[in-house]
């Protein structure tokens, strides 16, 4: 659980497995606390999304690094979390995602060996998507 700064509780699990049985999203962490709104730190399943992408004719790249840069596949994840959010009270909604541009991986550190997320590590790795959401400027 977390807390935003306009003192709103959220149960940051309960929206992740909401969002893991879309096919689209491999890795979800919802993070927000002290902020004033939810977001997302997405690890999109790059192998699907590749399969995606040729279905419907979009160049999104082939590295995990390119894949994550790409418009089209930031607004087709983000059409996935409207849906989620529709099932959501307000103060829970994400509001905003970014994608990263990695497998999180038990050998990277940011799964513990029974595969639940290190938060602290998966935040400090993507800090600077982490801070383009929020706006925060170093």
């Amino acid at each position: 659980m977390f807390k935003t700064s306009g003192g709103k509780y959220i149960a940051p699990q309960t929206i992740e497995n909401l969002a893991k049985a879309s096919k689209f999203i491999e890795q979800i962490m919802v993070v927000g606390d002290g902020e004033k709104m939810p977001t997302a730190l997405v690890q999109p399943d790059f192998e699907f999304a590749k399969s995606w992408a040729m279905r419907n004719n979009l160049n999104i790249g082939s590295t995990p690094q390119e894949i994550a840069k790409s418009a089209e596949l930031k607004d087709r994840i983000k059409k996935e979390i409207d849906d989620i959010n529709e099932h959501l009270g307000n103060w829970e909604q994400i509001k905003k995602i970014e994608l990263t541009p990695e497998v999180w991986s038990i050998d990277a550190g940011l799964l513990t060996p029974t595969l639940k997320l290190k938060r602290k590590a998966i935040k400090e790795k993507f800090i600077d998507l982490y801070n383009t959401m929020y706006e925060h400027h170093e």
